[in-house]
């Protein structure tokens, strides 16, 4: 029986005790202090001052009374842009009731701050719009919401809150620049791109050889093994599927500064981008999370959640394995890294590969010259800002 009875006070008192404040339950611990030390030590000057805090604290709670009726939407316009560019937000806010509502403060969070405002008293049916910025200039994925109503008095005693919305997300994308036709490795021919490796089954015919035990006999050239005499077989070249992984290191050690950081994100937004435009399979990973390549949009909107992480792989080698262990073989690796990373750790972390794909690193160094050199079989880029990445790549070989 006890245990009905104190659910039900529980469910009764819960949203009040909620609606105390950090400084609210300060000041009940000071009026009991107070209390017991005038019942304790016998001084009326305790007893004065927890009767004062006793009576400011149910003043305070007289301001978390009432109902609001409110039907609240939140709208950013545009939903995505490009890092420095303008985007807006309304809140709309209308009495949905009867009657008229008195005034009331909304909050509304926005990234890492939150934006304050006040509602007026508003009649039945009578809406208040309220505008308010989004902070742009930097890549990032923006949260905005829940709208929340606040009730309560002037020392912040009683804070009683309301929520109205639901967080909206604005993604601000990285910059990119456009790059020119397709580069080396990707290749738009169905059949896929010629290999070194012979094959007895396959499209791109190579040469003849002799029968062997266990051949297909649907391989066998009859005409050229009518004019030999002896059976002879076709044998091709093997044909595959041009497949393209582009990966980018998210450590913090990897990078000079956040602005390299943010470089490099737009260069891998800006080749991927690239690739998907022209059809070529994709995969795009970075540390912890594959993006979405199914369309440019996606692929930026997942560029906006990429964060910087410490110690996530132990070598920049263990990460491209990790990272695509369950992914196709590539026919070309484009792997983009921070200024921090040495060619000597970029060629260990493309040994994975073999010698028929393509390898080429991409190594941000804000503000350095442009430059293009050959580490073994990998192609080394160095960009020192967005606007270098289309003539660079074009250098690689077409």
């Amino acid at each position: 029986m006890l245990q009905p009875a104190w659910q039900r006070t529980r469910v009764f008192l819960g949203p009040l005790l909620a609606a105390v404040s950090p400084i609210g339950w300060l000041v009940l611990a000071a009026t009991l202090a107070s209390f017991l030390i005038a019942g304790v030590l016998g001084w009326a000057e305790f007893t004065f001052l927890g009767t004062t805090l006793a009576a400011g604290f149910l003043v305070a709670l007289c301001f978390a009374f009432g109902r609001a009726t409110y039907r609240v939407s939140v709208e950013l316009n545009p939903r995505r842009v490009v890092a420095g560019e303008r985007a807006l937000g309304r809140m709309l806010v209308e009495n949905s009731g009867t009657r008229a509502v008195l005034p009331t403060r909304m909050e509304l969070p926005v990234g890492t701050g939150v934006a304050d405002f006040m509602i007026p008293r508003l009649a039945p049916g009578v809406q208040s719009e309220e505008l308010f910025a989004m902070p742009t200039h930097r890549r990032a994925l923006i949260l905005a919401g829940p709208a929340i109503s606040v009730r309560g008095d002037q020392l912040g005693l009683i804070r009683r809150t309301v929520k109205w919305t639901d967080e909206i997300e604005l993604f601000v994308h990285p910059r990119t620049t456009r790059l020119r036709a397709t580069a080396r490795g990707l290749v738009r021919d169905l059949e896929g791109q010629t290999s070194q490796v012979i094959t007895d089954s396959d499209l791109a015919f190579h040469a003849l050889r002799q029968y062997e035990a266990g051949d297909d006999i649907r391989n066998v050239h009859w005409r050229t093994s009518a004019r030999t005499g002896q059976l002879m077989v076709r044998q091709y070249t093997e044909t595959r599927r041009s497949q393209l992984l582009l990966a980018q290191s998210a450590e913090a050690r990897h990078y000079a500064s956040d602005d390299e950081f943010e470089l490099g994100i737009s260069v891998m937004a800006s080749i991927g981008c690239q690739v998907i435009r022209e059809k070529t399979n994709l995969s795009v990973v970075s540390e912890g999370a594959r993006l979405r390549d199914r369309s440019v949009t996606a692929l930026l909107d997942d560029s906006c959640r990429i964060q910087q992480v410490d110690d996530a792989n132990p070598s920049l080698r263990e990460f491209l394995r990790t990272a695509t262990r369950m992914l196709p073989v590539p026919s070309l690796v484009i792997l983009v890294v921070g200024s921090a990373v040495t060619p000597a750790e970029i060629r260990a972390a493309t040994t994975l590969y073999g010698s028929e794909t393509v390898l080429v690193a991409v190594r941000v160094d804000l503000g350095a010259a442009p430059s293009l050199a050959k580490v073994g079989s990998l192609t080394l880029a160095t960009v020192g800002s967005l606007p270098d990445l289309p003539a660079l790549l074009e250098r690689t070989g077409r």
